[in-house]
């Protein structure tokens, strides 16, 4: 396909990267000129200096033949104007991410497809959805939600005291045979291994186990972490993530105890007068003082979600030190990810990666249902849908030729879910949830097609 980026940043840089591999046919506009050399010198893919809100430039650039047209500059405005305008030069399909929820929200002036806009990505309503799913599960470096809410992949990192270290996962597996899951990736001092039952689990490794979703408390404690309840939490940040976690847990049947501290006081002013079951205080998040005197000991999550990266850090840092139950930290550079675990927090987010895994779901189409990109760890999770006659619906998934760097986790059928086997069977219209290092996507998903 032929693919037009709108915005050579970190987003940008990234879907290029991904595309560029699967030999998609990829040109990135910028008017940035150090940002498109940074392309130029690391990636197989066109570049073009130029303003996204020119007509000229667009054309030059090529959008008049695009399939998918992709806008992630950082500024909204510019994203939309290219968007409508990329529409109309004759873009097949219009990919835009906008911030603000002008667009998105039910009684909006304007619906995206006014602004030619076929889909359209807010990542930091994704990220917060991200947060909360981990605060809920207390346990979890990483959660995603598969199957239609069917299956759950949870992250977990196996302590020194894990009555798993040193056993295989074949002995983990014989150890509880009433409980059905798979260990479908490990990340291990920066390199990820899909695994066979052979491998054996190390101490400090990062697990990724799938299984049905009422199955997971279970899976929990088979690694000897407690799964503790999660009812007050502590968010440092009034930005827009953090108003949308105080929304989203205010709109829930739970009754959760929430504290949000923003260091502007104009902006807690704003936000005191929409949350009236959340205190609202202003004050410095990385001030331990304050942090000590609002009950951070008493706290059971604490959520650092400021614009300032390395403050969430610290700020979460000392959270745990506090015994704090759960931390969450949002950064925006995603080499802070696999470190941020090392030094002891228990999960980072990144909105930019949430943005890029939706848009790449998109990009795939087809049969492709969901794509999601592990936090730290090079693999991705792939839930697709088996096409009638494809290779994958005529054997037993052990003689279906797999590429390295492959295991299939899970099979949706007929609203049943289960753990795949080698002697399953994947019949047509089943959907597949697969693990997958990025050399073996093209692979393995031709498989289905």
């Amino acid at each position: 396909m032929k693919i037009v980026i709108i915005g050579a940043g970190e987003i940008g840089y990234d879907l290029a990267s991904v595309l560029s591999q699967e030999k998609h046919d990829v040109t990135v506009l910028d008017r940035d000129p150090e940002c498109l050399n940074k392309v130029t010198e690391n990636l197989d893919v066109l570049t073009h200096e130029g303003n996204a809100t020119s007509a000229k430039d667009l054309v030059d650039t090529g959008v008049k033949d695009a399939d998918i047209l992709i806008a992630v500059t950082s500024i909204d405005e510019v994203n939309m104007i290219a968007s409508m305008m990329s529409k109309r030069l004759g873009a097949k399909k219009v990919i835009a991410r906008i911030r603000s929820d002008e667009l998105s929200r039910p009684n909006a002036p304007l619906k995206p497809t006014d602004l030619g806009i076929d889909v359209l990505i807010h990542p930091e309503l994704s990220a917060a959805y991200e947060i909360v799913r981990l605060i809920k599960r207390a346990s979890a470096n990483d959660l995603v939600t598969l199957a239609d809410g069917k299956m759950q992949m949870i992250g977990l990192r196996i302590g020194k005291q894990s009555p798993l270290v040193g056993k295989t996962l074949h002995e983990y597996a014989q150890d509880h045979p009433n409980i059905t899951f798979r260990v479908v990736a490990i990340s291990r001092k920066g390199l990820t291994i899909i695994p066979s039952g052979k491998v054996s689990i190390q101490a400090l490794d990062h697990i990724f186990i799938l299984a049905k979703t009422e199955t997971i408390p279970k899976v929990v404690k088979t690694t000897g972490k407690p799964d503790v309840e999660i009812n007050r939490v502590m968010i440092a940040g009034g930005t827009p993530i953090g108003a949308m976690i105080a929304r989203i847990l205010c709109q829930e049947d739970k009754q959760w105890n929430i504290k949000l501290i923003e260091p502007d006081f104009d902006t807690a002013q704003e936000l005191a007068k929409e949350f009236k079951d959340v205190l609202v205080l202003n004050g410095n998040p990385t001030d331990p003082d304050l942090l000590a005197t609002e009950g951070i000991t008493d706290t059971d999550a604490f959520i650092s979600v400021t614009d300032d990266e390395e403050s969430n850090i610290i700020s979460c840092l000392m959270a745990k030190h506090l015994e704090v139950k759960k931390t969450v930290a949002l950064v925006s550079k995603s080499d802070y990810i696999p470190l941020s675990q090392t030094i002891g927090l228990d999960a980072a987010i990144n909105k930019k990666s949430a943005a890029s895994n939706e848009i790449h779901r998109h990009v795939r189409g087809g049969r492709v249902i969901s794509v999601t990109a592990l936090q730290g760890i090079k693999a991705e999770v792939i839930e697709l849908q088996a096409a009638p006659k494809s290779k994958a619906t005529k054997k037993p998934i052990s003689k279906l030729n797999l590429p390295d760097g492959c295991v299939i986790g899970g099979i949706l059928s007929n609203g049943t879910t289960s753990i795949a086997t080698g002697e399953s069977e994947i019949q047509a219209k089943d959907r597949v949830i697969i693990f997958c290092l990025p050399e073996a996507i093209d692979k393995t998903t031709s498989l289905f097609e």
